[in-house]
């Protein structure tokens, strides 16, 4: 676990960060590659859940540790909506599958649904950052 801060401008760089893999995301989807769709998917709300970690001086060297400690400081704590962790542990499992589960594939219908949720989480955690930031954090470029 780390303890450095991010900056307004890490913060920017890391939601832009997930906003480029969410557009992954939906062009994997439009040309069939709904595997891949939903591992650039679960990479935009991975991104951003990070961000928000980072605003509190919180990093981890895996997945799980990002993904537990963010349940932890808020889902559990009701700053986010109780059914976060689980679209993100949905994403997290669906990446998986797409990334390395060679007997299970990802169908359309689950791509086009991760790909909502991850939106959906990005949304959530821009707003948040933007919100206790006091700072627009769009990528104005």
């Amino acid at each position: 676990m780390s303890q450095q801060k991010a900056s307004h401008e890490a913060l920017r760089a890391m939601l832009k960060k997930a906003n480029e893999k969410l557009a992954v995301a939906t062009k994997d989807l439009e040309a069939g590659f709904f595997g891949d769709a939903a591992s650039r998917a679960y990479y935009a709300a991975f991104h951003a859940v990070t961000a928000v970690l980072a605003e509190r001086n919180l990093a981890f060297s895996s997945h799980a540790k990002t993904l537990g400690a963010f349940n932890r400081e808020f889902v559990k704590t009701k700053i986010f909506p109780p059914d976060t962790f689980r679209k993100l542990q949905r994403l997290f499992e669906d990446r998986h599958t797409g990334d390395y589960d060679w007997s299970r594939s990802i169908d359309q219908k689950t791509a086009v649904d991760d790909i909502a949720q991850a939106e959906w989480i990005l949304n959530a955690c821009t707003r948040h950052l933007e919100n206790i930031t006091n700072t627009s954090l769009s990528d104005n470029t």
